[in-house]
């Protein structure tokens, strides 16, 4: 049995945890993020009662998106019931979507609990990470030798500064004498 580390947004994270980070390489340039994530109705971990099954289904990474959003195939697996509606905003207006509350585990084991999720329409895969898990740790994108590497981590750890970096050398490349 693994041991997941249940994280709710509202509160803040605690700063002292220990990281928990994944990463994941590709064998070139990469121009989307998709990893495995795990899903299950809304629960509160250390309650009493069963916890629901937990199903793994593909997520897009997108630091576009404000909230994370799930399928109307997720939905229905999962036999959810939405809450409420809202208006999402997009590249071609709004619209008026089902919105859900649900437990996301992240490939590192760090599950959030009782998040709000938008439902949305997305191909190839049936999770969008947003802005709203992304910024809870560091998330990195590196592209060296033609191969996309992306990390996260949670909590944050680190300020990443690329000019100051290079200010000071980091990533230069040595001059032949």
């Amino acid at each position: 049995r693994r041991h997941i580390l249940f994280i709710f947004i509202l509160h803040n994270i605690p700063y002292n945890m220990d990281a928990k980070s994944f990463t994941i390489e590709f064998t070139s340039l990469s121009d989307r993020i998709i990893t495995d994530c795990g899903v299950c109705q809304a629960y509160i971990p250390g309650t009493n009662g069963v916890h629901p099954p937990v199903r793994t289904y593909k997520a897009l990474w997108d630091t576009g998106a404000t909230k994370s959003s799930i399928s109307p195939k997720i939905a229905s697996d999962l036999g959810l019931q939405y809450y409420k509606f809202t208006n999402v905003y997009h590249a071609k207006g709004h619209d008026l979507t089902k919105m859900y509350k649900v437990n996301l585990l992240l490939p590192n084991n760090v599950g959030f609990s009782c998040i709000p999720v938008l439902e949305g329409n997305l191909y190839g895969f049936d999770i969008l990470i947003g802005m709203d898990i992304i910024m809870q740790g560091d998330f990195v994108i590196t592209n060296r030798e033609g191969k996309t590497v992306c990390s996260f981590q949670i909590p944050s750890t680190h300020k990443y500064d690329f000019v100051k970096q290079n200010l000071n050398g980091v990533g230069q490349k040595k001059k032949k004498k």
